[in-house]
């Protein structure tokens, strides 16, 4: 089982490198072809899709991982449990993101330009959603390498479409570009679900009885992806809202629509990827994490668990804190070299240090579905978001423009992570 864990481990810091590499020239590519405001608008309906595609998958990846980690059920029949009440979630989604898309930009975003790109969503979810629920199955069989090269494929895919593509949608005009960002991950997330069947043993047999639902298996799928999906949908939601609380709040204020695209853009666009770029390090020891203390406290392990989790956010400061103090000294420096720009610069210095707690966050948050208290996941996301949205609103009325983001980002990331600390730490004493 170490040997496995350490195997996973660096195949996912490997793979977790190239993909942030990839996604890092994708956001340059991206931000050189539609600027500054293009990015804005794209940032502006990001929140909308991480929130369907949060309510779409409802928890069954992380479900279908844990489950399949334990080693005691028919697999292949617990897949085929999830994936017809899946197929059900995401089709009642594709219609009510059509019936909304309109109202959601005009009304809520106050940006029309974002109506396409909302209607390209209803389309994504599912192929996304499917990609994902693929990639658990290895994730349980702690298989990492097929999760991986899906991965780095699917980027390159998505980077050779922006490429080729983006450039002939610019020329129609910023909305038809951004829905053509959006439009792209339906191709890219179909080349992800080939490269993983390729994984697939070559002597795989489905009986008609492993593609018949288990209610039993479905029972204890959604005893761990209700609080999972309860977690990540409130998390979403606070995602959703901050762009709809910023914009109307410091356009009553006074403020014009351009500064707000614009300020949002940078630090969504430009501050926070650069700032999460050692979470992939991060991410890799926390997906490996997931199936290896599940067994363990099953098993009932508590002293192999704990040095485990101990190890894993050792590792995340050993890559953070030296990150942070790179941020924090030379902010214009990195975003120079990826967005060849310094705007921001002044936002990266004051959230670097509190990114250093959202390393840790990830080993915290996976260890506890590990151990079947994914609860208090959603509890930490709830106190997290009420704290979030409301200085978001409160600070707004201080009219220090875009810092009411900043500093509401920064209290949300401590209370979260202070929240699952204590919990991990509560549960293994």
């Amino acid at each position: 089982m170490k040997e496995k864990f350490i195997i996973s481990t660096i195949i996912l810091m490997i793979g977790g490198f190239l993909t942030k590499i990839l996604g890092m020239i994708i956001k340059i590519v991206m931000t050189r072809y539609m600027g500054t405001e293009g990015i804005g608008l794209y940032m502006l309906i990001l929140p909308t899709f991480s929130l369907f595609i949060a309510l779409a998958q409802a928890g069954f990846p992380i479900a279908l991982s844990k489950l399949i980690a334990e080693d005691n059920r028919n697999n292949k029949k617990l897949f085929f449990s999830l994936v017809p009440l899946s197929l059900i979630i995401n089709l009642f989604l594709m219609i009510l993101i059509i019936l909304i898309a309109k109202p959601l930009s005009i009304n809520l975003l106050h940006e029309k330009r974002c109506i396409l790109a909302i209607y390209a969503m209803a389309l994504v979810i599912p192929f996304t959603t499917l990609s994902n629920m693929c990639r658990s199955y290895f994730y349980g069989k702690q298989k990492m390498f097929p999760h991986v090269l899906s991965n780095i494929t699917e980027d390159i895919a998505r980077l050779f479409l922006i490429i080729v593509g983006l450039p002939f949608f610019l020329e129609k005009g910023l909305k038809y570009a951004v829905c053509y960002v959006v439009l792209i991950n339906v191709v890219s997330e179909i080349i992800s679900i080939l490269i993983l069947f390729l994984f697939l043993p070559k002597n795989l047999k489905l009986t008609k009885n492993d593609l018949l639902p288990s209610k039993i298996y479905i029972k204890d799928s959604l005893d761990i992806s209700i609080p999972n999906t309860t977690s990540r949908l409130i998390g979403s939601i606070s995602y959703f809202l901050e762009p709809i609380i910023l914009t109307s709040t410091l356009l009553y204020l006074g403020y014009t629509n351009k500064f707000i695209v614009t300020e949002y853009g940078i630090v969504s666009g430009y501050v926070l990827p650069i700032l999460l770029l050692p979470s992939f390090f991060t991410l890799a020891i926390s997906q490996a994490l997931l199936p290896t203390i599940t067994k363990l406290y099953y098993r009932n392990n508590i002293k192999e668990t704990k040095r485990k989790i101990r190890q894993a956010i050792s590792f995340s400061m050993i890559i953070g804190i030296p990150s942070t103090i790179c941020f924090v000294l030379f902010p214009n420096f990195f975003l120079n070299l990826i967005y060849n720009t310094n705007e921001g610069s002044e936002y990266m210095i004051a959230l670097a240090p509190f990114c250093l707690l959202q390393y840790i966050q990830a080993p915290l948050s996976f260890s506890l579905d590990a151990i079947g208290k994914s609860i208090d996941n959603m509890k930490a996301t709830i106190y997290g978001t009420l704290v979030r949205i409301s200085l978001l609103f409160l600070l707004a009325f201080l009219n220090i423009g875009i810092w009411c983001l900043i500093i509401s980002t920064s209290i949300n990331i401590c209370v979260v992570t202070i929240h699952n600390y204590k919990k991990i730490k509560k549960y293994l004493n």
